[in-house]
């Protein structure tokens, strides 16, 4: 198991991308813990890993309050001395057209998608800096591609930020041999992207369908999973010379 002796902080870890990826750690010998908003769905992740023979903790924590984030910071380090991995994962996503973008959405898509893993970071620096550690940042295929009817600005900004905020922490950072590299997924079958699913009628949804076999070269979404293995190879001394990189990984989505 190539993260035995690791230990890893996944923001948003309760569900979707961020619990795959906490699964996929455990499974590879990693010590998590997970930040999420929702206490009951933490409760419900760390349950699904009790198979796993890692350590689990999980800590309640709204990331938009980023005045506080010094303090989930400390309390991180109180449960666990030493970080060796950072996944900056919790996120949010919303589509609204540019012209009806307000002040309270635009804040929030910043305070969340860039605030919260910058200021995270910058606390957990010490112990990072300390273990020769890693970070990974989730960014999106909607930071350069495009979709009809998804207006992206908000959203899309803040990922274009995250991969920028990517290379230039890991040209910063390397001389301390932390590595900082970012995963941009295309749509990953989470709890989200199945409710979103399932508000289409049944013409709609076969229209999505058609779609996915067209602008997907493999011919699906992804799987949590699929974005976890990733994660695995990047938190691993596999990637030891691996620093300042975006990894699409969309099935093909952005080839086209």
């Amino acid at each position: 198991m190539i993260l035995t002796g690791k230990t890893a902080v996944i923001t948003g870890g309760s569900e979707g991308i961020g619990f795959g990826i906490a699964g996929a750690f455990a499974g590879e010998g990693a010590d998590v813990l997970l930040v999420g908003r929702n206490s009951g769905k933490l409760n419900e992740a760390r349950e699904k890993l009790s198979h796993f023979s890692v350590r689990t903790e999980c800590v309640s924590f709204d990331l938009t309050e980023t005045d506080s984030i010094a303090d989930l910071s400390d309390e991180i380090q109180r449960r666990f001395a030493d970080i060796d991995i950072l996944v900056n994962n919790a996120g949010i996503a919303g589509f609204t057209p540019f012209s009806d973008v307000g002040m309270q959405e635009l804040d929030l898509h910043i305070n969340l998608n860039i605030k919260a893993p910058y200021l995270l970071t910058q606390g957990l620096l010490p112990t990072l800096r300390k273990n020769s550690g890693c970070v990974i940042n989730i960014s999106s295929y909607l930071s350069r591609r495009m979709l009809p009817g998804r207006p992206s600005t908000a959203y899309s900004l803040t990922k274009g930020a995250i991969e920028s905020f990517t290379r230039s922490l890991a040209f910063e950072l390397g001389k301390y041999n932390i590595r900082v590299n970012a995963i941009a997924p295309g749509t990953v079958d989470t709890p989200l992207v199945r409710s979103n699913i399932g508000k289409l009628n049944e013409e709609e949804r076969r229209r999505l369908q058609e779609m996915i076999g067209t602008i997907y070269p493999l011919g699906r979404i992804g799987t949590p999973g699929d974005i976890g293995g990733m994660a695995v190879f990047l938190a691993s001394d596999r990637a030891g010379w691996v620093t300042g990189a975006v990894f699409n990984i969309d099935g093909g989505l952005t080839t086209n």
